[in-house]
């Protein structure tokens, strides 16, 4: 399995939008086993993105589908930045069915 974890800071008061334009794009990913959008109680234009993979092929992949690809295009004007990233690989947990 791949996984990723991200620190997604968006412009000042357009949190709730980045979120709504990135849970639209996200919805049918081949290979996503999870993909998590959650919000930073710390930090009110921070989200962090949680994703788990099949491999990291299929993450690469699910850039060139035209739903992420809108996303991106439209989420762009919305991303002040980024925070940390974190490349994982998952091994298991609640919710979390393992690849065979």
């Amino acid at each position: 399995m791949y996984g990723i974890i991200v620190k997604m800071n968006a412009v000042a008061g357009k949190r709730e939008e980045l979120i709504a334009i990135l849970s639209e794009g996200t919805t049918a990913m081949p290979g996503c086993l999870s993909y998590i959008i959650a919000k930073d109680p710390a930090d009110g234009d921070a989200i962090w993105i949680t994703e788990v993979w099949e491999n990291q092929a299929s993450h690469e992949a699910s850039l060139q589908l035209p739903a992420v690809r809108k996303a991106i295009t439209a989420g762009r004007p919305l991303i002040a930045g980024f925070g940390s990233r974190t490349i994982t690989t998952p091994v298991g947990g609640h919710g979390l069915i393992p690849v065979k």
